[in-house]
């Protein structure tokens, strides 16, 4: 009887550890996943407002078109860039907060 306490305390223990480093994976991910969105809005708004300055001092219409549309180019470049990252970020946030639980249910539950 002793004996089953003792394994059911030592398989109670492996799934709290298992997920206390599930939860620990997912909030390392988040914040990954938070800074690289604080940066891309960072480099977004200077991007913005550098193309702003450009435009205001732009001499033609046509000077004007050309900035307007080098910019779009590079903030849809940057926007597809970005979104590919954040996907990648998810999969591996996904992949390394189920490690914990497929371990365990390799070993038998």
């Amino acid at each position: 009887m002793i004996k089953n306490f003792e394994d059911m305390q030592k398989l109670g223990q492996s799934n709290v550890d298992s997920a206390m480093r599930m939860f620990g994976e997912w909030n390392k991910s988040w914040q990954a996943i938070a800074a690289e969105m604080s940066d891309y809005t960072k480099r977004s708004f200077e991007e913005g407002t550098a193309t702003l300055e450009k435009l205001m001092a732009s001499k033609s219409v046509e000077q004007a078109v050309e900035i307007q549309t080098s910019y779009a180019k590079r903030a849809y470049d940057d926007y597809m860039q970005q979104v590919t990252k954040l996907g990648g970020m998810y999969a591996n946030m996904a992949k390394e907060a189920y490690k914990p639980v497929e371990k365990i249910l390799q070993n038998g539950g």
